[in-house]
């Protein structure tokens, strides 16, 4: 049985995969691994977020569930005066994003977290995130609680999410944490979806 990608130390003996990519113009060079979602490619949900991402971002920003890093390094890369935190309960994923963010000569702090469970106290302009879909609804659903605690005034939540995964469900559960939830793209079934004006108690 193939690890999940939502294991702390995955089974999985190590395949190392190198591939190039570009994004917004930006030549990017990533090493991706076995037990690590999406190994040898960016995959479709990611690239939808990234392309659904505004022309312009600052402050600073959170890659949520990391993986080997395609969302951080492509946006501190895009954006060099953004600071970029990749989060990740995955300790393989967490040595590759911080690898290829030093392979693309972009400033990362990798943290190993679960969810945000680490991140406690800490505030982001935005929070970009593919959850992990297979962990179950309960962990991404604290995943975009946690992120409303965390985001400052004017911050934004930026997740992918199939329709068939539950897309409809969860805009409406997001509604009960935000005081605007958006789709802003869709395309092949995927859901790119902006939160924005946490209700915070």
């Amino acid at each position: 049985m193939n690890d999940q990608y939502y294991t702390r130390v995955p089974k999985s003996e190590s395949r190392p995969r190198d591939f190039s990519w570009t994004w917004r113009g930006n030549a990017l060079t990533f090493r991706t691994d076995a037990g690590v979602f999406s190994r040898g490619e960016v995959d479709d949900g990611t690239k939808l977020l990234l392309d659904a991402l505004p022309e312009e971002m600052t402050g600073d920003v959170l890659d949520l569930g990391c993986g080997w890093g395609a969302i951080g390094v492509s946006v501190g890369k895009n954006w060099p005066e953004v600071k970029v935190t990749m989060a990740d309960v995955n300790l393989r994923a967490l040595e590759l994003a911080g690898g290829n963010a030093e392979r693309n000569g972009v400033q990362a702090e990798c943290l190993e977290s679960d969810g945000m469970s680490a991140l406690a106290g800490r505030t982001f302009d935005a929070v970009i995130t593919n959850p992990p879909i297979r962990a179950g609804k309960q962990v991404i659903y604290r995943m975009f609680a946690d992120a409303a605690e965390s985001l400052k005034p004017d911050g934004k939540l930026y997740l992918v999410i199939r329709k068939q995964q539950g897309a409809e469900s969860c805009m409406k559960y997001l509604a009960t944490l935000y005081g605007k939830v958006e789709k802003i793209s869709r395309s092949g079934g995927f859901w790119v979806i902006q939160a924005g004006d946490p209700l915070k108690a």
